[in-house]
């Protein structure tokens, strides 16, 4: 039997059954012991599956299609996932040798960030985006929030959004509480999978209510003592948007996160999953420049310039000197 994976409790994983459609109020119900919620089929993973060099903490992954098999106590075990046509990985935070998968088969990617209360590094956004960029997942930038921006806070907000739209990025400046630019997000979220992330606090869950009222997902304060976020999505959670106009129209909602360590990418390639980096290096004297110190960069050139923003370089060395260990967490 073939289903797809639109829960995972870290334990169990709640399986959609192919051919049928998602509701999304089963998703609150808990998997512990059942064989069936409603429509979805909770699952275990076969042991096997962590001895076949699958070096992530999660072997399967929201948005996996998968297959499954049940026994003769009525419970399902998954015993093959179907191959991933892309997905966004990380580092994990508490095994720095493995990784955590955020989601796989994905359409596109909703980043959230916010100015304050919590700020999004730079860091954090360019390294998001080079991920993005190596398993080919088109990435919108969300900039939460901005009904509670001062005159300030607009200004460096306006001067992010040239920068990203510059490099070819879509920038989206909206307000979960007030309801601005909702529509036009909706708007680029019609058709597709997509998968929201960012940091704690950006507002995630309260955005997912806007646009599926009927989540009703937990919400809370940003800590007055560290200005960050608190978790309030435990599990990675696909929903899917009930009105017409949003028929096929799925969301991944996943536990905030705090850095973005980069993996699997081979240094001299790091380049390649930053845009203007990339199409600048056409003109570098040497085809495998590293745009550090060769003469004739054309990379180094623009930088001079500011062609290159400072601080697109500076989270492309960043990433570049990943062995480092905890360098991530940064």
């Amino acid at each position: 039997m073939t289903g797809l994976v639109v829960k995972n409790t870290g334990f169990w994983y709640l399986v959609l059954p192919q051919g049928q459609q998602l509701d999304n109020s089963l998703l609150q119900l808990d998997a512990t012991q059942q064989p069936t919620i409603g429509g979805l089929i909770p699952c275990k993973i076969k042991g096997n599956f962590r001895l076949k060099g699958i070096r992530t903490t999660n072997p399967v992954a929201v948005g996996d299609v998968v297959n499954y098999e049940v026994n003769q106590e009525g419970f399902a075990f998954i015993n093959a996932i179907q191959e991933r046509r892309n997905y966004i990985i990380r580092k994990s935070i508490n095994l720095s040798k493995q990784a955590h998968i955020l989601a796989t088969n994905l359409d596109a990617v909703v980043l959230v960030v916010t100015i304050q209360h919590p700020q999004t590094s730079t860091t954090f956004i360019d390294r998001f985006l080079a991920t993005a960029e190596a398993y080919n997942v088109p990435t919108i930038i969300v900039i939460n929030k901005a009904d509670l921006l001062d005159a300030d806070e607009k200004s460096y907000a306006d001067d992010l959004a040239y920068l990203y739209r510059t490099i070819g990025y879509d920038v989206l400046f909206v307000s979960a509480k007030t309801g601005q630019g909702m529509d036009d997000l909706k708007q680029q979220l019609l058709g597709k999978v997509t998968l929201l992330s960012g940091n704690s606090g950006v507002g995630k869950s309260s955005l997912l209510n806007r646009l599926i009222p009927d989540v009703n997902t937990k919400t809370a304060e940003i800590s007055d003592v560290h200005d960050q976020g608190m978790h309030t999505t435990t599990f990675s959670e696909m929903y899917c948007m009930t009105d017409q106009a949003a028929h096929d129209t799925f969301l991944i909602d996943t536990p905030g996160i705090k850095g973005f360590g980069t993996i699997e990418f081979e240094k001299e390639s790091v380049g390649h999953y930053f845009k203007e980096i990339f199409r600048t290096s056409a003109d570098c004297r040497f085809n495998n420049c590293t745009h550090t110190h060769e003469p004739g960069c054309a990379v180094l050139k623009a930088l001079d310039e500011h062609l290159i923003a400072q601080s697109r370089y500076d989270s492309y060395l960043s990433i570049l000197q990943d062995e480092a260990e905890g360098k991530y967490r940064e």
